[in-house]
């Protein structure tokens, strides 16, 4: 069933060419972290753009139970009044962060260095995944975390006393795991540094500059080192959230595959630990140009025009580029299901532990619309012909992109694909079907 009600069963057709525009809403990793940042900073932040899915706004509901005032003006247009670096209160009740593996890991790390205990869950889906790649680090700065078996929501974190500055070695690529450190070596005091052998998304370090703090980055033999200067005085500041190219991914993609289309999509974060799936696009040899390329809160954005790519060919995705697209695996599966020849995934491994089995969830799904597919633990290989056959109906495994991609998959199959449960989009794109209708995709609720 769905994050927060009962399932909504939807279903996608072979569409007419997708025309228009795609106002797409804004970056959901932004909008994550300019809450938590507006809320550890003294003064107001006022945000603009922001998303407002369910992911968001139990995030911003987050940030009211540690002591911020957050306030909606109106749509997108948010005021935080911060509490600044230390400053969080004990909350009352118990931070339920719904759907959001961002929102509970970044929301842990900003409190796990003040002396304070909150008990967090979720859904269905976040309570499976999980969480010691965060509390095992957040423990080396003192704090104690008690879950259930095997590291897993609900949970306990018991911030520390005292806390100490941090050295810390990514285990793995994960820009929430690098964020969770980064936060909680705020109200640390010296220097924490986070070492990442291969380079994720970087709003943290953008945005904590842009808040006051000292973040330095440096390139070694280890790989990207960032070294933040604890404890500084976070001032509020206004933030223009771009718009979130993993949303922009959904419609981009469906436009690629159906005959006849040509859409624009403005104003989409260029931001090169983002960039990968279209770059991997262009590859394929998708017809995307970048007009007006400028900058927008700290990040480059682009204005997007897609036209329909008959000819797409199958590639190979290298490992080092995964980390800069793993949200956009699922939907580049059904790009590549209908180009010709194969597409290889690598480096995909950390799939397995999204909001789903994103590997197992795309493979099962797209085997039973007809499409040949060959997958281990950190590789996805789909066997494009051109043509799928569609006609089935896909779990979605409570993830939204999982629901997303297979209803672009049911835009260009030759028999409609329906999904078991649409209600996750919301977490991320409220106004998925909305926008998809207005462009001329027949996506409908059953």
């Amino acid at each position: 069933m769905s994050a927060h009600a009962t399932p909504i069963p939807m279903i996608a057709r072979r569409s007419p060419a997708l025309t228009g525009v795609a106002q797409i809403p804004g970056d959901k990793s932004i909008s994550h972290r300019a809450l938590i940042l507006g809320a550890l900073s003294v003064g107001e932040t006022r945000i603009t753009g922001l998303l407002e899915g369910q992911d968001v706004l139990d995030t911003a509901e987050a940030m009211r139970a540690f002591g911020a005032t957050v306030t909606r003006l109106g749509e997108g247009e948010w005021i935080v009044q911060g509490v600044g670096v230390g400053g969080f209160a004990e909350p009352a009740q118990v931070i339920d962060c719904g759907n959001s593996g961002t929102g509970v890991r970044l929301i842990m790390g900003a409190m796990a260095t003040t002396p304070i205990t909150a008990t967090f869950t979720g859904d269905a889906s976040l309570n499976k995944r999980p969480m010691g790649r965060i509390t095992d680090p957040l423990a080396l700065f003192g704090a104690r975390a008690v879950g259930r078996q095997g590291g897993k929501l609900p949970m306990t974190l018991v911030g520390a006393a005292e806390p100490v500055p941090v050295r810390y070695t990514l285990p793995m690529p994960s820009a929430q795991v690098k964020s969770a450190v980064l936060l909680a070596g705020l109200n640390a005091p010296g220097e924490t540094v986070v070492i990442e052998p291969e380079a994720t998304r970087d709003h943290t370090e953008r945005m904590l500059r842009g808040f006051g703090a000292e973040v330095i980055v440096e390139e070694s033999p280890e790989g990207r080192v960032i070294t933040l200067k604890g404890q500084p005085e976070l001032t509020g500041q206004s933030v223009a959230v771009p718009r979130d190219p993993s949303s922009a991914a959904f419609p981009v993609c469906a436009a690629l595959l159906v005959p006849g289309s040509e859409i624009l999509v403005p104003g989409v974060s260029r931001n090169p630990t983002r960039d990968g799936l279209y770059v991997t696009l262009l590859e394929m040899g998708a017809d995307i140009a970048f007009e007006n390329p400028r900058e927008e809160g700290g990040e480059p954005v682009a204005d997007l025009r897609v036209r329909h790519s008959p000819g797409l060919k199958g590639v190979t995705t290298p490992e080092d580029r995964a980390a800069s697209m793993i949200d956009e695996f699922p939907v580049l599966s059904v790009v590549a299901a209908m180009a010709q020849g194969t597409t290889v995934m690598r480096g995909v491994k950390e799939l397995r532990v999204k909001e789903s089995d994103r590997i197992d969830a795309m493979a099962r799904g797209l085997e039973a619309c007809g499409v040949r597919i060959e997958e281990d633990e950190d590789t996805l290989i789909v066997h494009g012909t051109g043509r799928v056959p569609g006609g089935a109906t896909c779990e979605t495994r409570l993830d939204h992109r999982i629901a997303m991609s297979f209803l672009v998959l049911g835009l260009v199959a030759e028999e409609p694909v329906a999904v078991d449960d649409g209600g996750p989009i919301a977490t991320s794109f409220p106004a998925f079907e909305p926008l998809m209708a207005a462009l001329g995709a027949r996506i409908a609720r059953r």
